[in-house]
């Protein structure tokens, strides 16, 4: 993900408002305040007043209760959609299917699985038979979300249902180039609140502004942070984290490659790559940037996909026909652009697409690159798409793995048996056989980055119970008689010698191996 903007108009680094406009039309969509320091710590007092109660619940209980806010968003999906189209400039299309859709899917998934997954997990004892152990989740508390302007609902929105199902309350600061579709989602969560009385208004907190309101969050007294953005954002928001003494959880974006094999099927290798470079004009962490093919089909697929492009429709994206709308962020544009002159400059070969008209970037495929160049290691966040034609399979891995990122990779493969194969050497968070993009919309899978890509994970069992204090308890279920442990004092050389007895019967070769040895082990 690109960085959250931090600029600012005065001494502080604080001003009074954010002023949104569209950016396909450049209409005035509306304003939000600045907040400050105290602002921030003020929402999350708010917010930790009310989640006493709500962590109090039990998971069944607050599954329950958030339903009615999935019914909220359900029912207001299409205006959920075209603001998100207005403020972002996405298809609305694409504001369904990315923003809302998901998002509906995954509170329904957590609703049904929460309990089991929050559930106490007993933990199986070896040696000190005699006692019980198990795991329990405790809310952490208040979890700091700071979201981006590429999924500006799905994405912060879905992490605070998630902190929600696990008993905390949220703060959740939008990107300040994205902010109003994060009010409209409060309006929701109050209009929710008011049909269920489980649900506590403070329970959502909103704070808008710039980078200086996103690092007041982690120092706030939060208990969590999510952040999703640039990786040197990230690492400022890691550093802060630590030094309160507070897990963060990052997705920092990746340089995504496609390696494919030269038994691929052509049709829907080229969809793929269509649909996985270009969706939300290719501003997605997961989208695919550079892809490694086979050369006996690299000039096919490359045609191809040049053909399927230029068939694309970009325009007006409140227009339900219109399959690119306008890039979000202005200044990304010129990283692209940039991008794009350094390839050419080297002698990449322009396709189809290239010059940004305005805020619309065609969608621009490029060959004859070489791996190494800039376009095959920085993430530009736009449109941009590279082919470079390999001769084997082996420099296809060893290419997709020279990045300092790890966040998606794909591989394309007529045999899938053998895709799932390179899928398994590549070094991403993530990787997909013969699809593209998608899987952050399966709530039940991790999503998460190697390397330079993150830390931590959202989505899946594992993703909800890190929202969680994951506490032992350990008691004493039988053998009341004993008075005390063997190994407590007092001391002696009779009970030493005892133990040293044990040691070399259980774990130096006798009992224990012949014992192992009897159950195949």
């Amino acid at each position: 993900m690109v960085a959250l903007a931090q600029t600012s108009n005065d001494a502080t680094g604080f001003i009074d408002k954010l002023v949104i406009h569209s950016p396909s039309t450049g209409d005035l969509l509306g304003e939000a305040p600045v907040m400050d320091a105290d602002e921030v710590k003020a929402a999350v007092a708010r917010a930790r007043k009310a989640q006493a109660a709500w962590g109090a619940l039990s998971v069944k209980e607050r599954c329950s209760a958030l339903r009615a806010f999935r019914h909220k968003v359900a029912q207001h999906a299409d205006d959920l959609a075209r603001a998100v189209s207005t403020e972002n400039g996405k298809p609305v299309q694409e504001a369904l299917t990315h923003d809302i859709l998901p998002f509906c899917d995954l509170m329904a998934y957590f609703e049904s699985r929460a309990p089991k997954i929050l559930a106490p997990q007993t933990i199986s004892l070896h040696l000190m038979m005699q006692r019980r152990s198990y795991l329990h989740c405790i809310p952490r508390g208040v979890i700091g979300i700071i979201g981006p302007w590429n999924f500006p609902f799905s994405i912060p929105v879905g992490d605070a249902v998630m902190a929600l199902f696990a008993g905390n309350a949220t703060v959740i600061k939008p990107s300040e180039v994205t902010p109003l579709i994060a009010l409209k989602a409060k309006a929701l969560w109050d209009e929710a609140c008011k049909d269920e009385p489980r649900l506590h208004p403070d329970l959502m907190q909103i704070v808008t502004g710039r980078g200086l309101t996103g690092a007041a969050v982690c120092t706030s007294g939060v208990n969590q942070v999510m952040f999703t953005g640039s990786v040197p954002t990230g690492k400022k928001v890691a550093v802060a984290c630590a030094e309160q003494l507070i897990p963060c959880v990052l997705e920092l974006g990746g340089i995504n490659p496609a390696i494919v094999t030269a038994d691929a099927d052509l049709e829907r290798t080229a969809h793929a790559i269509l649909w996985g470079a270009f969706a939300n004009s290719g501003q997605v962490c997961a989208s695919i940037s550079r892809v490694y093919v086979a050369r006996p089909l690299a000039e096919k697929l490359t045609a191809r996909v040049v053909e399927l492009a230029g068939g694309l429709v970009q325009g007006d994206p409140l227009d339900p026909d219109i399959e690119l709308g306008a890039m979000t962020f202005l200044p990304q544009i010129a990283i692209g652009e940039a991008i794009l002159a350094d390839t050419i400059a080297q002698g990449g070969r322009v396709r189809c697409g290239g010059t940004p008209n305005g805020r619309f970037f065609p969608p621009t495929v490029l060959d004859n690159v070489e791996h190494g160049w800039k376009i095959t290691q920085d993430e530009s966040f736009s449109p941009l798409l590279a082919f470079i034609a390999v001769d084997d399979v082996e420099t296809a891995i060893r290419y997709a793995n020279d990045s300092d990122k790890g966040l998606m990779a794909y591989v394309f493969a007529g045999d899938e048996e053998q895709g799932a194969r390179i899928a398994e050497r590549l070094e991403a968070g993530t990787t997909m056989v013969n699809n593209a993009i998608d899987s952050h919309g399966a709530p039940g899978t991790p999503w998460q980055g190697m390397k330079q890509s993150g830390l931590g994970q959202v989505h899946s069992a594992q993703g909800l119970r890190d929202l969680c204090q994951v506490r032992h308890v350990q008691t004493r279920s039988w053998l009341p008689w004993m008075s005390k442990e063997l190994w407590w004092y007092p001391y002696s050389p009779k009970v030493y010698g005892a133990f040293l007895k044990g040691v070399k019967a259980l774990w130096g070769g006798g009992v224990l191996d012949r014992v192992l040895r009897a159950v195949g082990k």
